[in-house]
């Protein structure tokens, strides 16, 4: 296989579209998809068949959306605020569950990267460093999908029950703002039904 090939992969490429360029958190992320979805042995989710848990709300959950068909608004893509590159992916039918966690060091951004990187998040880059610090970025995503999923992560199967299907029900108004608000999340205070936002 040619260097190049993978960034030229259909499904990669609709991961970077919809994340909006080619970084080594996309990579991750792709191919913590497709390392899942292949040992659930299960295929791209129509509906909530499949469920994502994410522990990072860094680019590669963007991948895992795409691949998995897992998404906020079917209620099947859940995510934990734990800071780490870990995702969880739970078959419905099988009821399987495989946990697939970043081994140490798979990133390992040299000095040189991780300056441009602070200088182009802090907008002080110059044009030549963005280009510099793209072209790093792009080979360092190349390098992760370049290798095999067990070389990235420790995957290991799990025994993690699915959470209840996504709840749909009625919205009343808010009785201090009337936005319409899905009435399980609304809340008694001094006998009215009140949002988060206007919960004192």
């Amino acid at each position: 296989m040619k260097e190049e090939e993978p960034l030229l992969f259909d499904d990669f490429k609709r991961c970077a579209d919809f994340h909006g360029h080619v970084c080594p958190g996309l990579a991750i992320g792709y191919q913590a998809a497709k390392a899942g979805i292949a040992w659930l042995e299960e295929h791209r989710a129509m509906d909530e068949e499949v469920v994502a848990i994410v522990e990072t709300n860094a680019c590669g959950t963007d991948a895992v959306q795409v691949l998995t068909g897992c998404t906020f608004g079917k209620g099947n893509f859940i995510y934990k605020d734990h800071g780490k590159q870990v995702f969880t992916f739970i078959s419905r039918k099988s009821g399987k569950g495989v946990r697939i966690a970043m081994k140490p060091g798979v990133i390992g951004l040299d000095e040189r990267h991780q300056e441009f990187l602070r200088k182009v998040m802090d907008e002080s880059a110059t044009e030549e460093e963005r280009e510099e610090f793209w072209a790093i970025h792009q080979q360092k995503s190349q390098e992760i999908l370049g290798k095999t999923a067990e070389e990235i992560f420790q995957i290991r199967a799990v025994d993690t029950a699915a959470p209840p299907k996504a709840t749909i029900e009625p919205s009343i108004p808010c009785n201090r703002c009337g936005e319409p608000t899905m009435a399980s999340k609304l809340a008694d205070q001094d006998g009215h039904k009140v949002c988060k936002d206007c919960l004192a």
